[in-house]
């Protein structure tokens, strides 16, 4: 009689897991969600090497059909495949679902947590309301549901503004630009004051004054670093100037009371010797420096260094980003290193994907300014390229909400998804 009723045990507590398990499983079955990140692979299966369905774009929806490990079975533009879980976030509304199948799990993991990880204090816990402005206090991640060892969907740094969304025990739901994700309280605060960034930057290598010399009988000094350019006078052989600065075969110049551009090649470091002869009376034509200057701008390409195109990069920061875009009216990330290189006479390919064909491949231990360096899941699955500007840093057209700015490779997403470098000068 015992083992009949510790039989008929065994089997109600099988058939209550069953259903605890089939609830969970068909709570996903509509699920819908959405992209987070620029260009999401939908694959044939849940491998990074098989093949791409099709390539999804930031905030389409797609519906979760399945949550495997790491990776979701989805349904999206009439077509079934895998995402990564780290590539779309569970729609408001639909986390109750996610919550349910991530608590059997995280239990445990949930009590265990440390003390400092717990701590919030009872005023904290009283300001807090929805919809209010707060910080991040240290760098951390967002995660798809409220649960220790939950799936974490996207970084956020410190000091970043969030937005208040729900509020669930020890957890926050907060929107932090496109994304919406969970974060334990004690993450957030006021914004705490960081040195400014004029401060902490590096300065730009500058090119000291030095003194030259007029090489020909007569050049003409120019108001812009071009040929077609209003003349400002004409300076002499051996007439003294002061460099002020060069770049791309131009010199800026200033000589008595006037300043003005010159082309490197018309100035020398010593004065030239003059041979006076009797039939040099009379005065003296100027040079054309055309002819010379033309070479300079064409072969501009053979002499662009990582500095220049570093600094002209930089000077976009704050560009708009637009999807297809190639102006400074709107970039998308390749749009803008194409654009860069094209402005030294350099031309490459205009995808992420394609540009990585072009140059030569660089190791990460030796990059320099002005490397292309591509990220992605693979190396033939690049979505994104920005171009290196130093200690850890590219400049890049980031996205539809940060447009042209600066991000580090050395952490985060950047880091987690380099693919490679390539130099293309």
């Amino acid at each position: 009689m015992k083992i009949k009723n510790r039989i008929k045990g065994i089997l109600m507590i099988t058939a209550s897991l069953l259903a605890i398990m089939f609830f969970i499983n068909s709570s996903l079955a509509t699920t819908a969600a959405k992209v987070v990140v620029e260009t999401g692979n939908l694959r044939e299966e849940a491998n990074e090497d098989c093949k791409i369905l099709e390539q999804l774009s930031l905030n389409e929806e797609v519906e979760v059909i399945e949550n495997l490990d790491g990776w979701y079975k989805v349904k999206a533009r009439g077509i079934t495949g895998y995402l990564r879980t780290d590539l779309i976030a569970i729609n408001e509304g639909q986390e109750e679902a996610e919550t349910a199948s991530t608590s059997v799990e995280n239990q445990n993991t949930q009590t265990t947590e440390t003390t400092e990880n717990q701590e919030t204090s009872s005023e904290q816990v009283e300001e807090l309301k929805v919809n209010d402005k707060k910080y991040i206090t240290v760098d951390t991640k967002l995660k798809i549901v409220p649960a220790i060892n939950a799936t974490e969907i996207v970084e956020v740094k410190k000091n970043d503004e969030v937005t208040v969304i729900e509020i669930h025990g020890d957890w926050v739901c907060v929107q932090n630009d496109n994304t919406k994700g969970w974060i334990r309280k004690d993450k957030l605060g006021e914004k705490e004051e960081e040195p400014k960034q004029e401060e902490v930057k590096t300065e730009e290598p500058k090119v000291e004054t030095k003194i030259a010399y007029v090489n020909s009988d007569t050049v003409n000094l120019r108001k812009e670093p071009s040929t077609s350019s209003e003349v400002v006078a004409n300076l002499t052989l051996n007439t003294e100037v002061t460099i002020l600065e060069e770049n791309a075969g131009w010199a800026k110049v200033k000589s008595g009371s006037h300043e003005g551009y010159i082309a490197t090649s018309l100035l020398s470091d010593t004065k030239k010797e003059v041979t006076t002869s009797r039939s040099s009376t009379g005065a003296r034509k100027p040079v054309e420096e055309s002819k010379t200057e033309t070479t300079m701008t064409t072969s501009s390409a053979g002499t662009a260094t990582g500095s220049a195109i570093v600094s002209k990069a930089k000077s976009y920061i704050g560009c708009s980003y637009v999807y297809g875009g190639s102006s400074p009216s709107g970039f998308d990330c390749s749009g803008f290193t194409s654009y860069i290189y094209k402005q030294f006479g350099i031309s490459i390919n205009r995808t992420a994907q394609a540009q990585y064909s072009n140059g030569v491949s660089v190791s990460r231990a030796n990059l320099q300014l002005g490397d292309l360096i591509m990220f992605g899941p693979s190396a033939n699955s690049i979505n994104h390229v920005g171009i290196y500007i130093g200690g850890g840093m590219i400049v890049h057209a980031a996205n539809p909400s940060r447009g042209v700015t600066t991000d580090t490779i050395n952490s985060g997403y950047y880091n987690n998804n380099y693919v490679g470098a390539r130099r293309v000068i």
